[in-house]
C-alpha cells in the first residue's frame, strides 16, 4: 500500500504545483511579458525601416546640387521673411521705376491649397500662404516691368487683385494682393 500512496500523493502534489502556481505564472505575467516583447520587436522593426528610409532621403538630398537646393529654398522658403520680401519688392520697384507708397502684411483664410495628406492619413498642412497688400503709383509700362520682375523672381509669389485708378496725367494708382507662400 505504501507503494501506491506515495506515487499517488507526488502526483497531487505535482496537480496542486501546476494549477496554483505553474498555470497562473504561465498564463499571466510571461504572456504579459511575450505580448511586451512581439510588441517591442514590432517597433524595432519600424525603427529599423525609419532608419533605413530616412538614410535613403538623406543620400537622395546630398545628390541634389548645393546650387539647385539653395535655389529651392529660394523658391519656397521654411519661414516666411517678410522684411526680406518687403526689400526685394521695394528694389525691383525702384528698379522698374514703380512706387511702392504702402505694404501690409496679412493673413490668409485660403486653405484649399495647402491641404495635404501625410502617410498616417491624417490632413496636414505642408505650404502656408501669407497675402501682402500692395498699394503703389506708376506708369502701366512701369507696371509691366514690375510684374515681370515678380515673375522671375526666385520667390513664389502670386498677384492675387489687382485695381488700377484712373489717372490724366499717365501715372496710374494701384492697389494689388499679393501671395507668397512658405514651406511649414
Amino acid at each position: 500500500m505504501n507503494n501506491r500512496i506515495l506515487p499517488s500523493l507526488a502526483l497531487l502534489i505535482a496537480i496542486g504545483i501546476f494549477f496554483a502556481y505553474v498555470n497562473p505564472t504561465w498564463t499571466g505575467s510571461i504572456a504579459t511579458a511575450r505580448a511586451a516583447i512581439a510588441v517591442d520587436d514590432a517597433s524595432l522593426v519600424t525603427a529599423r525601416h525609419y532608419v533605413t528610409e530616412q538614410n535613403e532621403l538623406a543620400a537622395e538630398r546630398d545628390a541634389i546640387d548645393p546650387k539647385d537646393l539653395s535655389a529651392l529654398t529660394a523658391f519656397l522658403p521654411d519661414s516666411v521673411n517678410n522684411v526680406g520680401l518687403i526689400l526685394d519688392l521695394n528694389t525691383l520697384a525702384a528698379r522698374t521705376g514703380f512706387s511702392i507708397t504702402a505694404i501690409d502684411v496679412t493673413g490668409n483664410t485660403d486653405k484649399k491649397t495647402s491641404v495635404s495628406s501625410t502617410p498616417s492619413g491624417s490632413p496636414n498642412e505642408l505650404v502656408g500662404t501669407v497675402d501682402l497688400a500692395l498699394s503703389a503709383q506708376g506708369t502701366f509700362s512701369s507696371l509691366k516691368s514690375f510684374l515681370a520682375g515678380i515673375e522671375r523672381s526666385g520667390r513664389l509669389l502670386d498677384v492675387q487683385d489687382m485695381v488700377v485708378r484712373d489717372s490724366e496725367t499717365g501715372v496710374y494708382t494701384y492697389q494689388m494682393r499679393i501671395r507668397l507662400y512658405w514651406l511649414r
